[in-house]
């Protein structure tokens, strides 16, 4: 390090304080009771700025750099802006020692003798604080947040920015040592705040925020007036009564002198990011220095070692990019390495350090030796078990002990000295003198050995690896390379500062200079590309580049000497400089040129750098051919042609090698089919149409598929057209192909058709079949595509296809939920079991889903299916007995629906009476076994609830006690415990309106009734209507024998006209009134209605005894009072009769089920059909 004066200037007053403008434009100097502002770029004086009235001690500039102020003994502070205008001014009781602004707020602390205050731009007062001592100094952390003060009794009391006390530090001498400088590190990257302290008990101390003493005092012996950190805090500057600056590292070690003045230093201070330093002096001097920080380095092949921080060492491995620090806590004066050796000179002391292992890669340095003695050198060079020192023309050796053992004088200044290796304690040294002279020196040797002397003075040396080259850069940037052993000069290049061999290959090296990094190879011309530094060494591929103070290693391929070679055929050399590192493009450049020159075992070593086997087995086959004794370059050379690629001369060398045939197959495995043709003229139409066959082959393979379909058709492949056409789904060139096709081509034919169908092309697979005649697959395709009504009119045509088309349509219809269809479709294909068990599948998974008025349907589905069985006299019987249950079972669903819905939902839309009507219905039908998924719990509990509701208590206690019998789900526990209790105080009867009438006998049935749902007395069953579950007012009757359906309906419809009786009904008429009288007195003739006569005539005892009428009482019928049931046969019709022609019944013509018009209509509205059956409303069928 070294310091150069830049410029000085001298006014007539003491210096206290200065400093400078954030960007480092300008310096404020505190000059007698002036402020004087200097350009920092020449010294010139800017302005004197004249507001105090005593002498001005301090200066401080705000970060931002809009303000400054300044504080004087006249006790006043005094704000500036950067254009030099006072802006405020405000006072203190005592003088004004020091003055700081806050980094990041901007508030500024001036501190008096007795007190301090705080201010800033958004207050209008300060406030202030008392101190117990006189305040020396004052600095603020880099956050801001607290604000040290250094007093005169030996204090440190660490504020934060309101004032408040948060640290006491007291330094162990009390008022004998006031503290007269304190600064924080303004460093960054530093973890903890540290606070450098100058007191003058002649101590540097360091401190961390929380007041923990960093290490021990450093003795600086003189008083120190100013202590100031550079910007990022890696050296410190220390003025005082010793009359120089001194500069320290971060940690307090002593580097070395800035500059020596005449007086004591009060103020120094570093120009913010730059090394220039600006001293203050008592005799009114200011001195402006730049700091020049020298590169100390060394390097030994791939390990470098450099100096940090002045006190550091550090080793970076080039290669791995590792890096290792060396802490020395001195000046490192000089370092020098070789192999596993690091020596570092100090001012008072050389260390010598070795690496812990052999491994190449080992950073781990210990202290080997250490030679305690103060040396003055020019060079420092590092050996095995010596140390070298070169001082100006004299080389001393020294071993690690610190004896001289030998030394050297030689006729002038030495200028470069390199170590060039050799057995531990017998290295040899190459010395480059001013006057031209070179020499090698061997440590164990007083004599110099001459090497060559030249005209011009030696600024860089190296030797090749073998020793017989020596390249130099001499003082006219000249680049020399010399015959060790001729002392011949072999070449010489201009524009060079450094030069350097490759360590791994003799005739290789590079020098820079001019912004251009130059490598030679041989004698070849100069390869150059840019580089901005100095080469310091060449390993391999690998340049080691020093560029100002930071070393490199440059990846630099080797491809322009490697194509030198290959230009000269030079394969073999070529592939030592391959080796030294190219590119993989390189290598395979360099095999292919030594194959096409048949060097074959270098093609074998540059093919297996790239992995390329296969060339390697084509060498390796050649190689075998030739030890069978094969000796034919040209075939050769034509196969290593048809492997690049140079096809045309491949077949030229095969013909003229006499073996056509290779060409021949060459054009034809490489798809050049037009080649092959020219090659082959007119032959052979057979091998013509093999050409034809693999060229659709090829096209097929490389993805033109449309071009392999024409080459197939024309070679006559037609399956492979069809089968690529398939593929990707060209239905017009299917179409195409098929068409032209004869019929009597079956197979391709059906091939098309299958890829027709395959694409949805259903029109021209039926096309393709009907010319093949393949009707069985036509009808399958009409399956297949749901061409239904192509399928029905086939079968019309060929019923012997029947069932492969109904079957397949029913289960469809069947899946798609049209069940009515599917019937008829199991029908037509005769197969009614099937049809039975689908519904069966239906009905039982609608039960366990608690579907019961999806169950109801399929049951009465089922039983409508069974009656359309019945109609074969050998399943008669039993399909009407299935019949009948099934029937029964739709009823019952039907019904429990409701229950279900109202049990199970939190709602109930039913009325209380349509529940219970169909909770007594479920429980008079419930006499056997219930079917499955009914539960009697839930019926019971139903009909309990709403008998109890609508006054039926009898029924209700009979149904609760019912219930005790059963199991009880939890859900429901309560309700039907509280309801038997609360039962018990309801009448022991129900009520009278809701006991059934019989519209045969006028009988008033009980609630509950053994006999079912039948009359008690006449035993007539009652007809329920099939959604409100009340009894309709029909009376089922029977045909007189030899009576047929159809003239019962014949003489229904004559309607005979009936004898008009006279209403008893008279009307009277007065003045003000009209009166509506029955007439008593009229005789009450007997009802003429030849029905009601059958109906008190023919009630009997205990057996059912059922109407029968003949002709003249069905005469008697009106149409609109008879209701027919239709059923198909076997079954016979069923006549009904209503005996309340007024209320309006409606029954459903397909399922026959009853129901009150009104009724009828709102659920047909409400659903679009009938809630029994589901047959659409806009459906005219039965």
């Amino acid at each position: 390090m070294r310091a150069v004066l830049t410029w000085r200037d001298k006014v007539e007053q003491c210096i206290y304080d200065l400093a400078f403008k954030p960007d480092g434009t300008q310096l404020i100097l505190a000059a007698g009771n002036r402020l004087l502002v200097y350009d920092t770029s020449d010294g010139t004086l800017l302005q004197p700025l004249k507001g105090h009235k005593d002498t001005v001690y301090c200066v401080a500039y705000a970060k931002d750099g809009k303000r400054f102020a300044s504080g004087s003994a006249d006790k006043s502070i005094i704000i500036w802006t950067s254009k030099l205008e006072g802006i405020l001014k405000y006072t203190h009781n005592d003088s004004i020692q020091c003055v700081s602004y806050n980094p990041i707020t901007h508030q500024l602390a001036s501190c008096s003798s007795s007190d301090f205050g705080l201010w800033s731009p958004e207050q209008k007062s300060v406030s202030k604080h008392k101190s117990s001592s006189k305040i020396t100094c004052c600095s603020w952390t880099n956050d801001g947040q607290y604000l040290a003060l250094g007093m005169s009794n030996g204090v440190i009391s660490i504020r934060n920015k309101n004032g408040e006390e948060k640290v006491k530090i007291e330094r162990p001498g009390g008022s004998f040592s006031p503290i007269w400088s304190i600064c924080w590190n303004p460093s960054r990257e530093e973890h903890n705040d540290i606070l450098a302290v100058a007191d003058w008990g002649q101590k540097l101390s360091f401190y961390q925020l929380s007041g923990k003493q960093i290490g021990k005092d450093r003795p600086l012996n003189f008083d120190p007036c100013c202590i100031s950190y550079f910007t990022k805090g890696e050296y410190i500057l220390v003025g005082g009564s010793d009359k120089q600056v001194s500069l320290f590292t971060k940690d307090g070690v002593r580097l070395g002198t800035v500059g020596e003045q005449n007086s004591w230093v009060w103020t120094c201070r570093v120009k913010p990011d730059s090394n220039y330093v600006v001293v203050g002096c008592q005799d009114g001097t200011i001195s402006f220095y730049q700091l020049i920080f020298s590169t100390v380095h060394g390097l030994y092949k791939d390990r470098y070692a450099y100096r940090d921080s002045m006190t550091d060492v550090i080793v970076q491995h080039l290669i791995t990019e590792q890096k290792v620090r060396i802490k020395c806590r001195e000046l490192v004066k000089k370092i020098a390495i070789y192999k596993n050796r690091l020596a570092i000179q100090l001012p008072e002391k050389i260390l010598i350090y070795e690496l812990y292992s052999d491994d190449s890669v080992d950073m781990h340095y210990r202290v080997k030796e250490k030679i305690v003695k103060k040396f003055e050198c020019n060079l420092l060079v590092v050996c095995a078990d010596h140390v070298i020192l070169c001082q100006e023309k004299r080389l001393q050796c020294l071993s690690f002990s610190g004896v001289k053992e030998r030394e050297w004088q030689m006729e002038s200044l030495i200028r470069y000295i390199k170590v060039i290796g050799g057995p531990a304690g017998r290295e040899g040294l190459l010395v480059g003198l001013k006057n031209g002279q070179i020499l090698k020196i061997f440590v164990d040797n007083l004599f110099a050995i001459v090497l060559l002397k030249q005209a011009t003075a030696v600024r860089c040396l190296d030797m090749s690896a073998s020793r017989n080259k020596l390249a130099v850069v001499d003082e006219n940037d000249t680049c020399l390379v010399y015959d060790i052993h001729t002392k011949e000069l072999l070449f010489q290049e201009p524009n060079a500062n450094s030069v350097a061999w490759n360590t791994q290959c003799e005739d290789m090296l590079c020098f820079s200079g001019g912004g251009y990094l130059n490598i030679k190879a041989s004698t070849f011309p100069v390869h150059q590309q840019k580089l901005q530094g100095f080469v310091v060494g060449y390993n391999g591929s690998k340049i080691f580049c020093l560029h100002v103070f930071s070393m490199s290693a440059v990846e630099v391929p080797q491809s322009a000497p490697m194509y030198q070679y290959l230009d000269r055929k030079m394969f073999r050399e070529a592939y030592q400089i391959a080796c030294l590192g190219v590119t993989d493009a390189d290598w395979r450049e360099l095999a292919m040129e030594a194959l096409e020159g048949l060097e074959f075992e270098t093609a074998k070593k540059a093919f297996t750098r790239v992995q390329d086997l296969r060339y390697l087995e084509l060498i390796s086959s050649i190689e075998e051919r030739k030890k069978r004794g094969e000796t034919n370059n040209d075939l050769f050379l034509a196969d290593v042609f048809s492997y690049q690629g140079k096809f045309h001369e491949a077949a030229k060398l095969y013909k003229r090698s006499g073996h056509e045939n290779l060409a021949l197959d060459m054009y034809t495995d490489l798809c050049m089919f037009e080649y092959a043709k020219d090659f082959l003229g007119s032959g052979d139409p057979k091998e013509t149409k093999m050409l034809i066959t693999k060229q659709a082959d090829w096209a097929r393979n490389i993805n033109e598929p449309k071009a392999a379909v024409e080459m197939y058709i024309s070679a006559g492949e037609h399956a492979k057209a069809i089968e690529i056409s398939g593929s990707h789904g060209w239905v017009d060139m299917l179409i195409d192909i098929a068409r032209k096709l004869d019929k009597a081509e079956r197979e391709p034919l059906l091939m098309c058709a299958r890829y027709f169908k395959k694409l949805d092309s259903p029109g021209y697979a039926a096309e393709t079949y009907l010319k093949v005649g393949d009707l069985k697959s036509l009808v399958q395709l009409y399956v297949d595509t749901k061409r239904w009504d192509e399928a029905f009119a086939l079968g019309e045509k060929h019923p012997e296809f029947k069932d492969d088309i109904y079957v397949p349509y029913a289960q469809w219809l069947a899946e798609n939920d049209r069940f009515e269809e599917a019937q008829k479709a199991f029908h037509k294909a005769g197969r009614q079991g099937e049809a039975v068990r689908v519904l069966e599948q239906l009905t039982h998974n609608a039960v366990v889903e608690s579907r019961f008025n999806d169950a109801a349907y399929y049951y009465w589905m089922l039983s409508m299916q069974c009656l359309d069985m019945a109609q074969d006299p050998a399943q008669k019987d039993v399909m009407l007995d299935k019949f009948h249950h099934f029937q029964h079972l739709a009823e019952l669903y039907h019904g429990y629906q409701t229950i279900h819905r109202y049990t199970e939902e939190p709602f109930s839309f039913d009325l209380p009476e349509t529940l219970f009507n169909i909770s007594k219905f479920l429980l008079h039908s419930l006499t056997k076994a219930t079917p499955l998924g009914i539960s009697k719990v839930n019926t019971l509990f139903t009909l309990a609830k709403q008998s109890k509701a609508l006054g039926a208590y009898k029924l209700a206690r009979h149904a609760y006690d019912k219930l005790r019998g059963l199991q009880i789900p939890a859900r429901i526990q309560k309700s039907i415990e509280l309801g038997t209790l609360t039962i018990r105080s309801k009448p022991f009867h129900d009520s009278e309106e809701l006991v059934p009438l019989c519209y045969r006998c006028s009988t008033n049935n009980p609630l509950l009734n053994n006999l079912g749902n039948v009359c008690i007395n006449c035993r007539q069953p009652f007809i329920f209507s099939a959604s409100s579950y009340e009894v309709l007012h029909l009376v089922e009757f029977y045909l007189e024998e030899g009576i047929t359906d159809e003239e019962a309906v014949a003489l229904i419809d004559l309607e005979a006209p009936r004898h008009k009786r006279e209403g008893k009904w008279q009307e009277i008429a007065s003045n003000n009134s009209q009166t509506l009288r029955l007439d008593e007195a009229m005789d009450a003739i007997g009802d003429d209605d030849p029905f009601t006569a059958k109906l008190s005539f023919e009630q009997g005892g205990s057996e059912f005894v059922p109407v029968v009428v003949n002709r003249s009482v069905l005469r008697s019928m009106s149409r609109r009072d008879v209701l027919i049931k239709r059923w198909p046969p076997p079954l016979q019709w069923q006549y009904f009769r209503s005996l309340l022609p007024d209320a309006s019944i409606t029954m459903c013509p397909s399922c026959f089920q009853m129901f009150h018009s009104e009724d009828y209509e709102l659920l047909v509205l409400q659903h679009a059909c009938c809630p029994y059956c589901r047959r659409r409303i806009d459906d005219t069928g039965p």
